[in-house]
């Protein structure tokens, strides 16, 4: 098992950056990937970034050039840095981790949420 614990969110004012950072509670296996989803209310959850331990990163595409997700693997650390904030952005984000013993077998995990709203 392993916890994810996120913190960084809170309010802010459209324009405005915040920065969320997700910390495991233990060494991570070698192969896995560390994401940032989120839930607006009303809405479904949906994937913003992901970033693997080989450094392959990926953005959804609402947060594409506002957004950088990066790692700390020293101390098995994901953040969100995020730039340009507006309204539609507010949202519970949650930290993923996926393991993988090997390409067909996988865990994932989720952290249990931080909210960020951003007023206009």
């Amino acid at each position: 098992q392993v916890q994810l614990v996120e913190s960084g969110g809170g309010l802010v004012e459209a324009g405005w950056s915040l920065r969320l950072s997700c910390a495991a509670s233990r060494s991570l296996r070698p192969m896995n990937v560390m994401g940032w989803s989120r839930q607006a209310p009303g809405k479904q959850r949906e994937l913003v970034a992901t970033i693997s331990s080989s450094g392959r990163i990926s953005y959804a595409d609402p947060i594409k050039g506002r957004f950088t997700i990066s790692r700390d693997n020293a101390n098995n650390t994901v953040y969100l840095q995020m730039n340009s904030l507006n309204p539609t952005d507010t949202a519970v984000y949650f930290c993923s981790l996926r393991e993988y013993r090997s390409l067909a077998d996988s865990t994932t995990y989720w952290g249990q949420g931080t909210q960020v709203t951003v007023s206009s």
